[in-house]
């Protein structure tokens, strides 16, 4: 089975543009962070500040007075260490905020220090999320935080993986060699046997998570963890969160609204979750985003959205009766894949250009365009091997929806899904009765919840032509942030997230919210 990309993170949008979209036109200098600063320690760092433990707190005092003990970063796997200006380290958390005298697991975090000079000009620390769910923001942040040069001037840039991921009590659900079996079984079973193939590997996907992390697997909640940001919170000594989600990372900053209303800081939520939509309402999102963002790429390539979309769907149709052919020995590109490459291309108009090539090699008989996308989503390494990111996303999101739809709803809603997107709509539906089936541990909730009356100005952002969290999601978030609290900003671009995508007016006005507290006017909208 396919990851479902439910949410995916931004993140996954730059490391596609780098590695193949860039691979073009030489290589880019946010690596590692490098053109946000010059790399030496700042001046103003000085002492760590106190934790600030929240009175009214009854978590227990070794938890919210920790002090952090940070370090020069290790590599992890075949990633090397990031630069000098980072330093890594642990925050001890409840494993069951029900129980917070219990046992405590590891939160993985990581820093660079604001490189403001005089001491009054630092805010404090800005928190990152890059989505996922289960995407590890101590890869990520360091990775891409050329971005974010402007923002690291008045605060330290902080981000951390989320309980159940990499480096963070990390889920484990299957082995490669089982990763690379499902890569190749039918996402749209058209046969009972293809359907009984389908819902057993979900299954055998789920068991194999409760084997891993047994104890662990019913604490990884969205909810857990915008706790476990509120202890980071007071143990980096800010008063108030001050917070940059982007994707499901603006699930995550909503929750955490929700639940601390009164420390929300200077929230920015790019790219928004439709909190009011299920588990098959956000498929049902997705298949109409992706539907979107592909007549728009078929449009940009001179080619009727019709007529495009026809060829691309019987494409999908020749591959699920006979995988093509890769340069890459023992490979083949099966629906599947192909699916998941055309998915990923469209997540941002600097790869439409590398779908094309891969489309037109597909029509000649060669998958290898499509089948190297669909391996920089999956995460896959040149030795072959699999980051652990989509089991971490689906532990996360199957404890936080109780939905479980059966697979005689997901046919049911067949037809209509795929009218909504001939390409993408049969994969849409199946996955929503794939990507829970017989999971181990119960759902909590039919939607987020993200009401947060009381707080301050939350800014969120959308995109008009975002295929992962389409446009209509933005309005939804800030509606349901409350009356005065959510704010909305909206950029007419393409692509999934809108900040440090080219806009000046997006980038500057959600660098005035975060830099110097001015909130804009609901509705304001950036045009290209």
């Amino acid at each position: 089975m396919p990851r479902f990309v439910r949410s995916a993170a931004l993140a996954t949008t730059v490391t596609l543009v780098a590695a193949l979209a860039a691979g073009c036109s030489g290589s880019s200098d946010d690596k590692n962070g490098k053109s946000g600063g010059s790399g030496e320690r700042p001046a103003a760092q000085g002492a760590d500040p106190e934790p600030r433990p929240d009175p009214s707190s009854t978590l227990p005092a070794a938890v919210v007075s920790q002090k952090l003990d940070w370090r020069a970063c290790e590599g992890s796997g075949e990633d090397a260490p990031p630069g000098d200006e980072w330093r890594c380290a642990t925050l001890k958390v409840p494993l069951d905020y029900a129980k917070p005298d219990g046992g405590t697991i590891g939160i993985a975090l990581i820093r660079a220090a604001s490189t403001a000079k005089k001491r009054g000009d630092r805010i404090g620390s800005l928190v990152f999320n890059f989505g996922g769910p289960g995407g590890s923001g101590v890869s990520m942040l360091p990775a891409f935080a050329g971005s974010y040069g402007d923002l690291r001037e008045r605060y330290d840039l902080v981000s951390f993986d989320p309980r159940g991921v990499a480096g963070s009590e990390g889920l484990r659900c299957r082995s490669d060699k089982q990763t690379r079996a499902a890569e190749n079984r039918d996402p749209t079973p058209d046969t009972a046997a293809e359907e009984k193939a389908y819902l057993a590997d979900a299954a055998a996907f789920g068991a194999g998570c409760a084997r891993d992390a047994k104890k662990l697997l019913p604490h990884v909640s969205t909810a857990d963890a915008a706790r476990d940001m509120d202890v980071l919170r007071q143990v980096i000594g800010d008063e108030k969160l001050h917070y940059f989600g982007i994707s499901y990372g603006t699930e995550l900053g909503g929750t955490y609204a929700h639940l601390f209303p009164e420390k929300v800081g200077r929230l920015t939520l790019d790219a928004p979750v439709d909190p009011t939509a299920g588990a098959v309402g956000h498929a049902r999102n997705q298949a109409r985003g992706f539907q979107r963002a592909l007549e728009n790429y078929l449009r940009s390539s001179g080619e009727v959205p019709g007529t495009g979309t026809r060829k691309i769907a019987a494409l999908l149709r020749r591959l699920d009766a006979k995988p093509l052919r890769t340069s890459t020995p023992g490979r083949r590109l099966s629906e599947s894949l192909a699916t998941t490459g055309i998915l990923v291309a469209l997540y941002s108009r600097q790869t439409w250009p590398v779908l094309t090539d891969a489309l037109e090699k597909a029509e000649k008989g060669d998958g290898s365009g499509l089948l190297e996308l669909a391996d920089t989503y999956n995460e896959r390494s040149a030795s072959g091997t699999y980051s652990t990111q989509s089991h971490s996303q689906r532990a996360i999101a199957c404890r936080d929806t109780k939905e479980r739809p059966t697979a005689a709803e997901a046919k049911a809603r067949l037809a209509g899904f795929r009218e909504t997107s001939p390409v993408f709509g049969g994969f849409m539906a199946w996955d929503t009765a794939g990507w829970c089936h017989d999971w181990p541990v119960a759902g909590l909730q039919d939607t987020p919840e993200v009401s947060a009356p009381g707080a301050a100005p939350v800014l969120v952002v959308g995109t008009t032509g975002d295929p992962a969290t389409p446009y209509e999601g933005a309005r939804k978030m800030a509606d349901e942030l409350g009356e005065g609290v959510g704010v909305q900003l909206t950029w007419k671009g393409e692509g999934h997230g809108a900040y440090g995508n080219g806009s000046d007016c997006v980038d500057g006005t959600v660098n005035d919210y975060l830099l110097k507290g001015k909130v804009p006017r609901d509705g304001k909208v950036c045009a290209p």
